[in-house]
């Protein structure tokens, strides 16, 4: 599919690798990851088998988000390096044949960017609508209190009293990150020139776009439903995600993207119809490449508490991969696989098994699961040597995340050792720290994260740094580095794998996670390649047959994880895929 447009719609053979910068590789000894660590690692990035670099904010930046609070959008956070550091990181990608895509931070600035200390000067500054400010309401006994009911990241009302102007400002995350008003067509398109296309211009080939359904907000910013009576302060994502004009600003932005072939990833939360994520994500719409869809990472987590976790099976971890592989069928949109980011629990943790001996056998279990389904593949920084959450022994200070902060500190107002207790844990297992521990390069001190071993890190690296770092594995052929090499090396040579249809096989397996790949608009009798994944997501040995319709006994191993490699049967957390001509 090449329309007029000139996409050549690239991203839908690219396999994404995410780099999160202050964790990654320091090279200045200064204890944070920067641009020029980022530079020296490209050869052992391209030797993964990866074509695609996600780079997270890079952006200058206060940082009481990580990042995500801008100030900023054409200078870099100074820690991290400079432009010309960039332009750099931009030529050798290149050179190396990786594309570079940026993240896109635009439903909110850092309230130190120029825009809002203009905009909260005076109520006739010219940058005032740039935001979105409202005058209080008031209680029957003349209480001062909010325009409405929303609730903050941080469980706190999403607006604050600006005291100058006698106002109050929306944020949806944190007081530090006010909401820019889109409906301001002058903000609007200087978004377009500032934050996108100076980028583009510069190389860039595209952007994961955070929180993408947020920019328009519903007229009138009414009350959100209920859905907590102990809580002030109410989840709000049924009003103010996917707003009135959304689809207007994308198609806006699209036609950008369009000229200069750029891919783009949207952030879409609590989008849970089909048909809704289809229109951000139709080719003929042009408004986004693809979108993450959270379902899989919302296993486990309750649906009210951002960190409370609960329960999940195997069945549904199943459901939600079938869902948002099959929802594409018969359409122009295009899916994504993934298990980790900077956002979310190491996957080894949340999905397998981190017992020290469980962990090589589940890290390759979860490789070989996600390169046969269909989409754009990510994988996070440490994912492909099979890091892990860190140890439940660390205290809660160790905790550098602004939510985790404010989740054990709500937790401490409450006052009872259980509660604290239990916070912990659901901290332990669903922190977004998790994922931004430094890499572990070597068995040296803090992992080799820097080229000094006697510096340390801005946040603790994990302790399992000695017995899983990336020197070890090179020298492993049975490691999960070298697994994810030759499974991405697979996943190359069949495009079945990344492009095919996906049939879920044993529903109600408990242990056993079995799927059938046919190519793109076929049936199961029809000829052709066709592949049978079967994945053992237990601690017990499990027994299977390959199905007929997958080529049964004349059905070859191409990826094996299993220890013994017997045919049809698997150890704990072990994994095989067959594939079969026709």
């Amino acid at each position: 599919m090449t329309p007029q447009d000139g996409r050549t719609f690239w991203f839908r053979d690219a396999v994404v690798y995410q780099i999160w910068p202050a964790s990654y590789k320091d090279s200045n000894n200064d204890g944070i990851g920067d641009i020029q660590g980022i530079i020296s690692t490209l050869d052992y990035v391209a030797s993964l088998g990866v074509n695609t670099i996600w780079l997270s904010p890079m952006y200058d930046s206060p940082q009481i988000d990580m990042g995500y609070d801008i100030s900023d959008y054409q200078a870099v956070y100074p820690p991290y390096g400079t432009l010309s550091d960039m332009d750099e990181l931009i030529r050798e990608c290149h050179a190396r044949g990786i594309k570079l895509i940026l993240d896109l931070v635009i439903n909110h600035t850092s309230d130190q960017h120029a825009w809002f200390q203009e905009s909260k000067k005076d109520k006739t500054n010219p940058k005032r609508d740039w935001y979105i400010w409202r005058p209080a309401k008031y209680s029957a006994t003349g209480e001062r209190r909010p325009p409405n009911n929303w609730r903050g990241a941080l469980n706190q009302s999403a607006w604050t009293w600006e005291e100058h102007t006698q106002e109050y400002y929306l944020h949806l995350f944190t007081p530090q990150q006010p909401d820019l008003n889109w409906a301001n067509d002058e903000c609007r398109h200087t978004l377009y020139r500032d934050a996108i296309e100076f980028w583009l211009k510069r190389g860039v080939n595209g952007f994961r776009v955070d929180t993408v359904n947020l920019y328009s907000k519903p007229e009138g910013l009414p009350d959100a439903p209920i859905t907590d009576p102990n809580a002030e302060w109410q989840n709000g994502d049924s009003v103010f995600c996917n707003g009135p004009r959304m689809h207007e600003y994308l198609q806006e932005m699209g036609t950008i993207f369009a000229r200069y072939d750029a891919m783009t990833v949207g952030e879409l939360p609590s989008t849970p119809r089909v048909e809704d994520v289809l229109r951000y994500i139709s080719a003929s719409r042009n408004e986004l490449s693809q979108v993450f869809q959270f379902d899989i990472s919302a296993l486990g987590r309750s649906p009210d508490d951002f960190y409370a976790r609960s329960d999940f099976s195997l069945q549904q971890l199943k459901e939600v991969v079938e869902r948002w592989q099959r929802f594409i069928e018969g359409t122009d949109a295009w899916p994504t696989v993934f298990l980790e980011n900077h956002d979310l629990p190491r996957a080894i943790s949340k999905y397998a098994s981190d017992r020290p001996e469980d962990i090589t056998a589940s890290g390759k279990l979860l490789a070989l699961m996600q390169v046969g389904l269909t989409g754009t593949l990510y994988i996070y920084q440490g994912q492909e040597i099979g890091m892990t959450n860190v140890p439940r022994s660390w205290g809660h200070d160790e905790y550098k995340d602004v939510i985790a902060i404010n989740y054990y500190r709500d937790a401490a107002a409450r006052g009872s050792k259980e509660t604290l207790v239990k916070a912990l844990d659901d901290i332990n297992f669903h922190a977004r720290d998790n994922a931004r521990t430094p890499v572990q390069w070597t068995s040296a001190p803090h992992g080799g994260f820097s080229e000094d071993p006697a510096t340390t890190p801005w946040m603790r690296t994990n302790d399992n740094y000695t017995s899983i770092n990336v020197a070890a594995q090179e020298q492993d052929k049975s490691s999960v580095l070298a697994f994810y090499r030759h499974a991405l090396a697979v996943r190359k040579k069949h495009d079945l794998l990344g492009k095919g249809e996906f049939r879920l096989v044993g529903r109600e397996h408990e242990k056993l996670f079995m799927y059938i790949k046919l190519p793109q608009g076929s049936s199961e009798e029809e000829k052709g390649e066709r592949a049978f994944v079967v994945l053992n997501f237990s601690s017990e040995m499990q027994t299977y047959t390959v199905p007929e319709e997958a080529g049964g006994e004349e059905a070859n191993v191409v990826l094996d994880s299993s220890v013994d490699g017997k045919r049809g049967s698997l150890g704990p957390w072990e994994g095989r895929m067959y594939i079969y001509h026709t």
